[in-house]
């Protein structure tokens, strides 16, 4: 397995685990406990910025365009047409989720609470297959077809951008608060 596509899967399984949280309190929430409007700002925060900004950015910047320039139809109807919808599918609940917290925080209603539970649980579950579909079809797919230079630059540019990243301890940050929410609710 190549450094990006090894990299990709381990925060696949990061993002895996705040899924978890997120469904967790979820139940939590229809089984009577408060809405915390701090944990879910945090978990929006995880997911905008360690799933999209920093997981996604690199699939969208480095990975998904090769595969698309090089792999023909295929590629691009996997890519452009699956994994980059579902990238702004996702990106559409986590902005109708923090929507529905401004809401419930100015008048906290039933039908606001409502609201985050689907557009969690929406989030949730969707990335869910989705994570499932990049570890077993579309990251197998390129490293099976992509030439061998073309994976050797994208694990250059992949590890350049996670040093770059490590300085500013962006994944350090996010990791903190992933382990911070199991510890309260796994």
């Amino acid at each position: 397995m190549t450094y990006s596509i090894e990299l990709m899967k381990e925060e696949h399984h990061n993002i895996s685990r705040m899924l978890e949280v997120i469904r967790q309190v979820s139940i939590g929430i229809l089984e009577g406990a408060p809405v915390d409007l701090g944990d879910f700002r945090e978990m929006v925060d995880f997911i905008r910025n360690y799933a999209d900004k920093h997981h996604h950015g690199k699939e969208e910047k480095f990975l998904f365009p090769v595969m698309v320039a090089k792999l023909g139809r295929v590629a691009d109807n996997l890519v452009t047409h699956g994994m980059l919808v579902e990238h702004d599918l996702g990106r559409d609940h986590v902005m109708s989720l923090a929507t529905a917290l401004d809401q419930y925080e100015k008048e906290p209603k039933t039908e606001y609470k409502l609201d985050i539970l689907t557009e969690a649980m929406g989030y949730a579950r969707l990335l869910k297959r989705h994570v499932e579909k990049e570890n077993n079809v579309v990251y197998t797919f390129a490293e099976n077809q992509l030439p061998p230079e073309d994976m050797t630059a994208i694990d250059a540019r992949s590890r350049k951008f996670e040093e770059e990243e490590s300085a500013k301890g962006v994944q350090d940050h996010y990791l903190a608060i992933l382990e911070k929410l199991e510890k309260k609710y796994l």
